[in-house]
């Protein structure tokens, strides 16, 4: 979609931080509408989900907009600090509530508000016209620091990361989003300098994320056998060739074969595949900025 240019009332930051609010919900809506996706909800099948389907993600992201938008309009003229990081927090957390009333109680998107909030976070601190390198930084640097009002109850991650040591999310973040920016990102500009089409890119790219990742979505949901057979799975699909052979669909369909046999759905990947994907729209606009088309208020997202 095209963003039409804000009022001249409107202040820099104000759009700036609707700019990136913009190209987080643009990310999340991508990814949801990104077909074929094994144990995933998209735009064909519900996946391991029976509580949400395509609609109910779109509505979602929708909807988290204002959270995005508000995380980045207070980010913007800060550096990391504590403070930063516990008031983007407090932000995501009314996200979430958000969320909930959008979708009567389902959990949607909540990794990814963690996620992309971060990352709009750092996104406003150093600038829209930044390297997704130098964001997926400073959004480390931000989630590092220790968020004192955070909720005591345990979540599904922190129970998975102490019986099974996996770093989760927090520690995806806290070390500058690995899997987004040394694989998730490089497979993807891969996939088009071979030339494959942008759809079978972005799955070949969701499905080296799930190779990589120890997906604590999957953890959860079925346990270490289950996620080293998806990982090893999606190994295989790589090596047909990716989704654009037919043989890579036929792995494909049998990496979704034992997620929705498991009842396991890699979460985790699909969250960093929105981030992957809201990096490289960064970048994209990182060129129409060099070109002036910022100061001429015609940004694509």
């Amino acid at each position: 979609m095209r963003i039409q240019s804000i009022q001249e009332k409107s202040s820099p930051a104000v759009f700036y931080s609707c700019l990136i609010a913009k190209m987080a919900v643009t990310a999340l809506v991508d990814e949801a509408v990104l077909t074929p996706k094994p144990g995933l909800v998209d735009a064909a099948t519900t996946g391991s989900h029976q509580d949400m389907n395509i609609d109910t993600l779109l509505t979602s992201a929708y909807a988290l907009q204002p959270t995005f938008s508000q995380i980045a309009l207070y980010s913007q003229g800060k550096q990391p600090s504590q403070m930063l990081r516990e008031e983007i927090a407090r932000i995501g957390r009314e996200g979430e509530q958000v969320m909930y009333a959008a979708t009567n109680g389902v959990n949607t998107h909540k990794g990814a508000i963690w996620a992309l909030g971060l990352l709009a976070s750092a996104t406003a601190v150093c600038g829209i016209q930044a390297s997704p390198a130098s964001i997926t930084e400073a959004a480390g640097k931000i989630a590092r620091y220790a968020d004192r009002f955070s909720p005591l109850h345990s979540s599904n991650g922190l129970r998975v990361k102490k019986q099974y040591g996996a770093k989760g999310a927090a520690g995806e973040a806290k070390q500058g989003f690995p899997h987004v920016i040394h694989i998730g990102l490089p497979a993807l500009h891969k996939a088009r300098k071979l030339g494959i089409h942008e759809t079978s890119a972005r799955i070949d790219t969701l499905v080296t994320l799930i190779a990589n990742l120890d997906d604590t979505c999957i953890l959860h949901r079925a346990g270490p056998g289950v996620l080293k057979e998806v990982k090893m799975e999606a190994s295989n699909v790589l090596e047909a060739g990716g989704v654009s052979t037919s043989m890579g669909k036929q792995r494909l369909e049998a990496l979704d074969h034992i997620l929705l046999s498991s009842n396991a759905s890699p979460g985790g990947s699909a969250d960093l595949l929105a981030a992957v994907l809201f990096l490289d729209r960064i970048s994209f606009f990182e060129e129409s900025y060099l070109q002036g088309g910022v100061a001429n208020g015609n940004v694509s997202v």
